[in-house]
């Protein structure tokens, strides 16, 4: 199970980002992604610290591997598959919650001067989202951001400061220890050997259990106990989801089992 964090230059999904302004886009209409196939076929999510008690109710949540690791909805247990979603990125089941990062898409905020902690509004422009449409939303008003404008840049802000209080969480977790390799064996029924998944870190309990108290105390008051659980409680969904994998003809094949030696003649 692939999870590590993206490293290319652009965020997971992002092909091109140009910054909205009325001059250039004044004209445009935002409406919704029609097809987007690389959501389809992404099967770990980055989410916030904001979405812990949604997601944990759906999909397991971990951490990618690495230095630097990330908070990670599975939306599927290996690399291309997502049981969630069909091959145009739509969800197939409207009461299951979608990461805010796949709503957010194709806005972001992004900080276009190295040298400047101001962020901008901007959008991939290969999305098919964000064009001279005779249907959608209005971009602009005038040159005036539109009502439609005026919600996206609002959540997007509000995913900016979820994202902070996430960066912050990992790094107290980091700095606890509690982090450790993962590895889940799931023992389909009919099946010689267990499906064993790696690649992912999680809290390790062993260690959580045996912090001392003004550890504990501390981690409670400032909430990381309850994400802490959160995550630990989704877990268990892993099995969920691989059941999911099996119903749609996703699962992977199964690894034979080793053969005995021969006996010698």
């Amino acid at each position: 199970m692939a999870s590590a964090a993206p490293t290319q230059s652009m965020p997971l999904f992002y092909n091109a980002i140009e910054p909205l302004n009325a001059n250039q886009h004044g004209k445009m209409k935002v409406r919704p992604i029609e097809k987007s196939p690389a959501i389809a076929s992404t099967h770990a999510i980055p989410v916030t610290v904001d979405e812990f008690g949604l997601v944990q109710r759906h999909y397991p949540i971990v951490f990618s591997v690495g230095d630097m690791p990330v908070p990670i909805a599975l939306m599927g247990l290996n690399e291309g598959v997502n049981v969630f979603l069909d091959a145009d990125g739509r969800t197939l089941d409207p009461t299951i919650y979608i990461p805010a990062y796949i709503r957010r898409y194709p806005f972001l905020l992004a900080r276009l001067n190295p040298s400047s902690d101001e962020l901008s509004l901007c959008f991939d422009s290969t999305s098919g989202a964000v064009g001279e449409f005779d249907g959608g939303e209005p971009l602009f008003d005038g040159d005036q951001p539109s009502a439609a404008t005026k919600a996206i840049l609002e959540f997007c802000e509000q995913f900016e400061t979820a994202g902070q209080r996430t960066s912050a969480f990992v790094e107290d977790l980091k700095k606890s220890g509690l982090l450790m390799d993962g590895e889940v064996a799931i023992q389909p029924e009919g099946f010689d050997q267990p499906f064993v998944y790696r690649g992912f870190q999680m809290v390790d309990e062993e260690k959580l259990r045996n912090l001392r108290g003004d550890e504990l105390r501390k981690m409670n008051q400032n909430g990381m106990l309850p994400l802490i659980f959160a995550h630990l409680f989704s877990l268990a969904q892993m099995r969920d989801v691989f059941a999911r994998q099996l119903q749609q003809g996703k699962a992977p094949a199964p690894v034979p089992a080793p053969q005995p030696a021969p006996a010698n003649a």
